[in-house]
């Protein structure tokens, strides 16, 4: 398995994003990925399960786009 980028075990609520975030490394840069959703943001907490939902999300945008400025951000439906 060839992994485009290597997460970190991060993931929080990130209220200045009203988001839920980790961090990984792309290319040796440190990069913030942002999931704006109303599902998530009315979650407590994310279990494992999710969270590897969201690591394989992330992997699939990845494939098609570039992060700008250090950041991602997803918006889920």
């Amino acid at each position: 398995m060839n992994q485009a980028i290597l997460f970190n075990d991060d993931l929080h609520f990130n209220k200045q994003h009203d988001a839920w975030s980790f961090t990984g490394q792309v290319s040796g840069q440190k990069i913030t990925i942002y999931f704006h959703s109303m599902q998530l943001k009315q979650l407590a907490e994310i279990d494992n399960y999710t969270k590897y939902d969201l690591e394989e999300i992330t992997e699939l945008w990845l494939e098609k786009n570039e992060p700008e400025d250090n950041e991602i951000h997803i918006e889920m439906r």
